[in-house]
């Protein structure tokens, strides 16, 4: 699908110079003499090289059009992380580099949305909250109650992550996968 440069907003991915390349940021400037263009600032979903480019108001450039799926999270296998389509029941392998660090945040059955282009996968969102036990805790020193003091704790998935005071060891948290932050004991 083509789009003008003005019509560029972040969060678009572009067919660019023989790539994918998602945008970051967008300036539209309309100098006093000349004609109007769009500063975009790329990040390539490839490799994560980034590219500012400067597109005219009148060019067009390619936009493209994701598929997102939902997976269903099996099991890891040596490097290599498998899912499977909760339609078609077809597995799918992942790098575990491809998922990067919140790969530790993967349980049995969780599903997870791939966005496919061409068939190929570029990118992966897990759910933004899971909860987890705490494993080790340190205890509370008393008298830190000044300022909203955290301490380390150990999670089941061998995660560290700053927990208040109240949380002890064998507790249910609910953790952020994207920050790796606490947000609340679960119920």
């Amino acid at each position: 699908m083509k789009i003008n440069g003005n019509q560029i907003k972040p969060g678009n991915v572009l067919q660019h110079n023989d790539s994918l390349w998602v945008v970051v940021k967008t300036d539209h400037v309309k100098p006093g003499k000349g004609g109007a263009f769009a500063q975009v600032e790329m990040k390539n979903l490839l490799n994560g090289s980034k590219l500012n480019e400067r597109f005219r108001a009148t060019e067009s450039v390619d936009k493209v059009r994701l598929e997102q799926k939902d997976y269903q999270y099996l099991y890891e296998q040596g490097e290599m992380l498998v899912f499977m389509d909760n339609q078609t029941y077809e597995q799918l392998e992942l790098q575990k580099d491809f998922v990067g660090d919140r790969a530790a945040f993967l349980q049995d059955g969780m599903t997870v949305t791939v966005e496919l282009h061409e068939e190929n996968p570029i990118g992966i969102s897990l759910p933004d909250q899971v909860t987890l036990e705490v494993v080790e805790a340190e205890p509370v020193v008393k008298g830190q109650t000044a300022a909203s003091s955290y301490k380390p704790a150990t999670l089941e998935n061998g995660v560290r992550c700053m927990v208040p005071p109240f949380v002890s060891t064998g507790e249910k948290i609910i953790v952020d996968t994207n920050e790796i932050t606490y947000i609340r004991r679960a119920d």
